[in-house]
């Protein structure tokens, strides 16, 4: 069995006189330990495809089977709970508190997972030091480059160890040689077993990964 399984998923809106098909009966499967580019133009619903497989959104029709649960119908709280355990999320802008420190912003979802205030700061710690930045754990986001915080989000993610990586347009803020460093860390996490899905409308990123799903008007192109 797949690690991730989409069959039939639609995602479907609905205004006064029509309904307008944001994903029209996607069928994907995402193994363990794959590198996946997902690609497409602005408003071909990969974004749309991102939320549903980052348990941020269910779909409308269709199913999604995720390590072995059917999460499409789930209630909120639970989705909630899956997406702790399940995914580490990585965003084009960061999405830091810039208010915290690199370690505190780092431990802040595994607040959520009900661990230890000493564990939290021993796996922030770590997941910092993975990514390159001990030396800046008490720096806050404003002291960091775009690089530097792009790998604060990547400690982040990785820190509660989720199975899945979902990276959203992670080097799109950044310049060539700190995109390339995120990059490489994201090529590591891969080969060290963690499954990595790249959003991105980049095709040289995309190139890099090791299978490419192209979205177009809400279907599966290839």
């Amino acid at each position: 069995m797949a690690l991730i399984e989409l069959r039939d998923v639609s995602k479907i809106y609905k205004t006064s006189d029509e309904e307008i098909y944001a994903l029209d009966n996607i069928c994907i499967n995402i193994e363990k330990g794959e590198l996946v580019a997902i690609i497409g133009q602005s408003g071909s619903g990969k974004s749309t495809l991102m939320n549903i497989l980052g348990c941020l959104d269910v779909p409308t029709n269709g199913t999604y089977i995720l390590n072995g649960e059917n999460i499409s119908t789930v209630k909120e709280a639970k989705l909630s709970m899956i997406r702790n355990k399940e995914i580490g999320f990585i965003f084009q802008s960061f999405n830091l508190v810039p208010s915290l420190t690199a370690l505190e912003n780092v431990e802040l979802p595994l607040t959520y997972r009900k661990i230890s205030r000493k564990e939290r700061k021993a796996l922030a710690t770590e997941a910092l030091d993975r990514v390159g930045l001990l030396s800046r754990i008490n720096h806050r986001p404003w002291e960091l480059s775009g690089g530097q915080q792009q790998r604060v989000a990547i400690a982040r993610a990785i820190a509660a160890s989720p199975p899945i990586i979902l990276a959203d347009e992670p080097t799109g803020n950044l310049d060539s040689q700190s995109g390339d460093e995120i990059v490489d860390i994201l090529f590591e996490l891969n080969q060290q077993g963690k499954t990595i899905i790249l959003i991105t409308h980049d095709n040289d990123l995309a190139d890099l990964a090791q299978r490419r799903i192209l979205i177009s008007d809400g279907r599966v192109c290839i």
